[in-house]
């Protein structure tokens, strides 16, 4: 029970911030880009609780790290926060611009693995004396997480961010073909989770990722 109670509180912290800074970045630059749209929902904030989903925020990322314990073994950790709710329709360009509202999360999520990353660093060196050892795992888990998050939402499959970003770059006539998938996105998603086959395409990508951070940061 200790054991369950200290992964989660190291774990808490990164993805509740994974998760919704995520989400705040996507209604940010569609408020640059001209939908004011979440803006006036109140979602562009750095405020959690404005983002937090019971179940894809609390609920599976806490259940997917309690049978990864049991089980022994470590699981793709990954959830989800309320959607930023975006109109491209009142975007400048909604074609072109759909691309980099897009790809605002997943670019949120690296700038957050690289923070995670230089708070290993000074951890490893010292930094916060009795409490550097949770700081690290702390800081490790945010690595994770948002490897995660980043990789998985660049999937081209609608409507994770990267299939957004596949729409935006198609032709028009493919590109409107291809949006059609949106309403499986989510089955197929789940097929690929329970067959292992999401596994096999993120491990390797997450590998190497957290492989250069530790170059660049040398820990």
């Amino acid at each position: 029970m200790d054991t369950l109670i200290s992964t989660l509180a190291i774990w808490s912290l990164p993805v509740l911030l994974a998760i919704t800074l995520h989400e705040a970045a996507h209604g940010y630059v569609a408020r640059h880009f001209g939908d004011p749209t979440a803006a006036e929902a109140g979602r562009i904030t750095l405020n959690p609780f404005s983002h937090i989903d019971p179940v894809g925020t609390i609920l599976v990322p806490a259940g997917i790290l309690v049978l990864s314990m049991l089980a022994g073994s470590a699981g793709i950790l990954f959830g989800w926060a309320k959607p930023v709710p975006v109109n491209f329709a009142r975007l400048n360009n909604p074609k072109s611009d759909m691309l980099w509202v897009a790809a605002a999360g997943p670019f949120m999520n690296l700038v957050m693995a690289i923070g995670w990353a230089a708070l290993l660093k000074l951890a490893h060196a010292g930094f916060g004396g009795a409490y550097a050892d949770p700081l690290m795992q702390m800081a490790l888990a945010g690595i994770m997480i948002n490897a995660v998050l980043m990789f998985l939402n660049l999937l081209p499959i609608p409507p994770l961010d990267g299939g957004r970003i596949a729409v935006s770059l198609l032709p028009d006539r493919l590109a409107w073909q291809f949006a059609r998938i949106e309403p499986y996105g989510f089955p197929i998603l789940l097929l690929l989770l329970f067959s292992g086959i999401l596994g096999a395409i993120l491990w390797p990508m997450i590998a190497i990722f957290r492989d250069l951070l530790s170059t660049i940061f040398g820990f």
